[in-house]
Order: C-alpha cells, then structure tokens, then sequence
C-alpha cells in the first residue's frame, strides 16, 4: 500500500475490514484501484492464501 495507515503493507496482507471499506467507498482510480478490487474479490471468495502462498514461493517478486 503506497499510502495511509497502511502504507509499505503487501495489498493482500491489508485486513479485510479496511478492504471491504474501499469497496464500499469507491476503489480509487487506476492501477491501485484494479489492484484493490482484486485482493477483494479474492478475500470475499477465499482466495487469498493462493497469494500468501505464491509470495512464500517466490519471496523476490
């Protein structure tokens, strides 16, 4: 995350409530925004420990 609270936080590892609050508010614009809207989708599905999982694997990218 490149800013606020957060900032320096891997966008998947950001909690659920403050994700779920940027849906709720509006996604910003841009590739930040695609980005966010992603990692919700896959936190609402489940999905997130496939990331957790890529980011063990490959801990450089």
């Amino acid at each position: 995350m490149p800013f606020g609270k957060y900032e320096g936080y891997y966008l998947i590892d950001l909690p659920e409530y403050y994700v779920v609050w940027y849906s709720q508010k509006g996604f910003p614009k841009g590739q930040l925004g695609e980005q966010l809207q992603l990692v919700y989708e896959l936190k609402l599905n489940g999905l997130e420990e496939l990331v957790r999982n890529i980011k063990k694997q490959y801990p450089k990218l």
